[in-house]
């Protein structure tokens, strides 16, 4: 899994989604929910819970969505709704034996979820909701991390993001994929859209997604045609050297921001005077004034540099001084002989 990827586990009540839709000419599409949620993340786990005999003509889309379908008895046979019961159990056994799972989406307006929406938020999961605006009840909205209205999710700004008409049908559809996962990234509130960040977010969006099927070498030469063609603006991570892209779209027309304060800026060191410039311009100098030639001036010293030589010379370890004068002769010494 791809670094700072979050993982989503998707639980629909469609039985309360039908409600929402009753009297409405708009049909329920699961593409578009999934279409949302895979900006958010990777979706692990997907279950629907109805009676699908009821339902029947959902079937077809949910089960190449990749949906599990979970068969709930009619409410006259069971004597109550045991789609929420059995909602409920699921979600709490995937929170806690599935650790890599923080992210829980409750595609569902019923307030009887918010008992269950607490519960994972104990657990330090993070919540999302979805529903319809005519069956959502205001507690579970305002209960839930964040709340999307099933209305809400085509209304999104293309943010003046226009591909060129004239280029090649391959080379259009890569680069018009490329905006949209980057207008994706901006709505998750993404500062820094590294290149694989961004390529990721691609995939996700759609998994067949291979740049060398669009006329492309590398990812890196897909984001080189874009700033070609005006879209987007790239720069280089100074760490790993890969291309972080900056601005994009509208955000290209705005003056970039810089800082010009100079105390975000790189302080530059003096580079040391050469000793022999120093040498050859006190040596023409004079206390007078006057300049000669093949004449030094004494070195001035002050008393920092003083006090550092004497401590640095204070922490050399002390040689014996060398005597220079010649060790004075043995006496001779003469005994007393009684024969003499």
């Amino acid at each position: 899994m791809a670094e700072n990827e979050r993982s989503l586990a998707m639980f629909v009540d469609f039985e309360n989604l039908a409600l929402g839709f009753q009297g409405s000419r708009e049909r329920f599409e699961i593409g578009r929910v999934l279409k949302r949620l895979v900006e958010k993340g990777k979706i692990v786990a997907k279950k629907a819970y109805a009676d699908w005999n009821r339902y029947s003509s959902f079937t077809e889309a949910l089960h190449e969505a990749a949906i599990e379908l979970i068969e709930i008895p009619r409410r006259g046979q069971s004597g109550k709704n045991s789609a929420d019961i059995r909602l409920c159990v699921d979600a709490m056994d995937l929170a806690y034996s599935k650790d890599h799972i923080q992210t829980f989406v409750v595609v569902s307006g019923d307030s009887d979820f918010s008992p269950l929406v607490s519960k994972l938020k104990e657990l330090g999961k993070h919540v999302i909701g979805l529903g319809t605006q005519g069956s959502t009840s205001n507690l579970l909205r305002d209960n839930c991390d964040e709340f999307i209205y099933y209305e809400d999710l085509d209304k999104v700004t293309d943010d003046g993001v226009i591909v060129d008409p004239a280029l090649p049908e391959a080379r259009s559809k890569a680069l018009s994929l490329l905006m949209e996962s980057l207008l994706a990234l901006r709505r998750e509130n993404k500062t820094v859209l590294f290149s694989s960040m961004v390529k990721d977010t691609m995939k996700r969006k759609r998994p067949s997604f291979n740049e060398t099927y669009h006329g492309y070498r590398t990812f890196s030469a897909l984001l080189e045609d874009a700033q070609g063609q005006g879209l987007i603006e790239l720069d280089t991570d100074e760490r790993s050297g890969t291309y972080v892209v900056t601005r994009f779209g509208e955000e290209l027309k705005k003056p970039r921001t810089t800082s010009s304060s100079s105390s975000d800026r790189p302080r530059r060191r003096r580079r040391p005077r050469p000793l022999g410039e120093v040498g050859e311009r006190s040596s023409g100098e004079r206390s007078g004034g006057e300049r000669t030639t093949g004449e030094r001036a004494p070195v001035e010293r002050s008393a920092s540099s003083d006090r550092n030589e004497s401590s640095s010379s204070a922490d050399r370890p002390r040689r014996r001084p060398e005597s220079t004068s010649r060790p004075a002769p043995l006496r001779e010494e003469r005994f007393y002989d009684p024969d003499e």
